[in-house]
């Protein structure tokens, strides 16, 4: 099971150097990146590649540890008896599986995405050092271990929100995945958009990178917003002279709202343009 890629999905070779080494090894790859670099989509990319399921876990802030493996209802059940139901003799039917017992219990080897850990609380990697590294766990309320048949391929994502614990990062293999350099980024559009104006793309990842590069930007502007951007520039059909506009009095980009996402960072380019009028005169 090698991991080199797929049509709609452009890795770079220290990527599918990091996904086949933590295959190899059995452990889960700890994916590293600016928002928007394709972090979570390269789970989808990896279980189409090797025609695995995919499982996924999507963390939130509210996200415990335990509802990875199972949750017990114990009120349905306290409702249910006192009415008589005869379904609460069995603690079973009130046992709702995670996406860990899922995945343990896949009948082919799965994918299991567990995406952005650093938005949960502090504690919740820790919470899972034992069951991601026995692949089991215990289930208290019907007295049974549930093991894994099979170890499934881990692809935990975090975009730096939080510092994960020491302990957990020993037991990941870990890649941070770079922002994409200009040719990278036209193949991926290309992937994206294929037949587009190969001069459009020239001069819009040129205008791209230098907003990027603007000192003091709050958010810089991702690769899915760059696709969104061309896709903007292709149905409007924007001249192309208007990307090769270095007029410093026009600095904000046509169809902007699609790169710049606060409006400090529109002020920014409203205030450099303001700047450039006023030294101009």
């Amino acid at each position: 099971m090698k991991f080199a890629g797929t049509k709609d999905y452009v890795a770079t070779e220290d990527l599918k150097v990091a996904v086949n080494a933590a295959v190899t090894l059995e452990r889960p790859l700890l994916v590293k990146g600016e928002p928007g670099t394709g972090k979570t989509v390269l789970a989808i990319e990896i279980a189409r590649a090797l025609n695995a399921p995919l499982i996924e876990w999507h963390v939130k802030s509210t996200t415990k540890a335990h509802q990875g493996l199972y949750e017990y209802d114990a009120v349905a059940r306290l409702r249910d008896g006192q009415l008589g139901e005869e379904r609460a003799r069995d603690v079973k039917n009130y046992i709702k599986r995670g996406k860990l017992w899922e995945a343990f219990q896949s009948p082919q080897r799965p994918v299991l995405l567990i995406d952005e850990v650093d938005k949960a609380d502090i504690e919740f990697p820790n919470d899972l050092l034992q069951e991601l590294d026995r692949m089991e766990f215990y289930v208290y309320e019907t007295n049974e271990t549930v093991k894994a048949d099979q170890r499934p391929i881990v692809i935990i994502t975090s975009n730096n929100e939080k510092e994960l614990p020491d302990a957990f990062l020993r037991r990941c293999f870990f890649h941070y995945i770079k922002f994409p350099d200009p040719e990278t980024m036209t193949r991926i559009v290309d992937v994206h958009f294929p037949g587009i104006k190969k001069r459009l793309v020239a001069d819009a990842l040129k205008l791209f990178y230098e907003i990027r590069d603007v000192p003091g930007l709050k958010k810089k502007p991702s690769t899915s917003e760059l696709l969104d951007w061309l896709k903007l520039l292709m149905s409007e059909d924007v001249d192309e002279n208007i990307l090769r506009e270095r007029d410093p009095r026009k600095v904000i980009p046509p169809l902007h709202g699609a790169l710049l996402k606060n409006e400090q960072d529109v002020h920014l380019f409203e205030r450099l343009a303001f700047i450039a009028r006023r030294e101009g005169a």
